[in-house]
């Protein structure tokens, strides 16, 4: 399994949204490799520029670069100026419009016991929510996702380093000590 990670060549970081799909990625992989399944990252910048962003961000899962190769193209998770320079780009499935050179994805492949590799899954866009742990917790808060009147959907979401503390709520104010037990 790969996960398509908006990074491209040249950006001083990687995509906020992807970034917080990325926080639950380490505590997933040593259970997929235990049941034969295999997970890294890819995307478009170079080795060096995301090592230094996963040291950043603290994350351990396996993360490729396809900077040398036409991987994320083929998978219609990046795009040439020459594809955006015709207004839409055939992302989802779809000819769109799309704001950016890449866009998230998750792609999966089989191999068979004589080697063959077979792309048996992707899915893009809203089609990612499922890996999103933080939204299945929030899908049971009583404001949900709370995304209405937001200009897109994920407009509320900072690298995980960049949120401001004074915004989060106080969990420690939440705490209700246990009475003492009476002896």
């Amino acid at each position: 399994m790969v996960y398509h990670f908006m990074f491209g060549p040249g950006w001083k970081e990687g995509c906020p949204s992807c970034s917080y799909l990325a926080d639950g990625f380490d505590g997933a992989v040593v259970h997929l490799s235990h049941r034969d399944v295999s997970f890294a990252a890819i995307s478009r910048a170079t080795l060096p520029e995301i090592e230094c962003f996963k040291k950043r961000m603290g994350w351990r899962f396996p993360w490729v670069s396809s900077f040398a190769n036409e991987f994320n193209h083929d998978y219609h998770v990046s795009f040439s100026e020459k594809d955006k320079a015709n207004g839409t780009v055939y992302y989802n499935y779809e000819m769109t419009e799309f704001p950016s050179e890449e866009g998230p994805g998750t792609s999966v492949f089989y191999k068979n016991d004589a080697g063959e590799i077979f792309h048996t899954y992707s899915a893009y866009a809203r089609g990612l929510d499922m890996m999103v742990g933080t939204y299945n917790w929030l899908d049971l808060a009583p404001k949900g996702r709370d995304e209405d009147g937001l200009a897109f959907t994920m407009a509320w979401v900072r690298h995980h380093d960049k949120y401001v503390e004074s915004q989060m709520v106080d969990v420690k104010a939440l705490y209700v000590e246990p009475a003492k037990a009476k002896g």
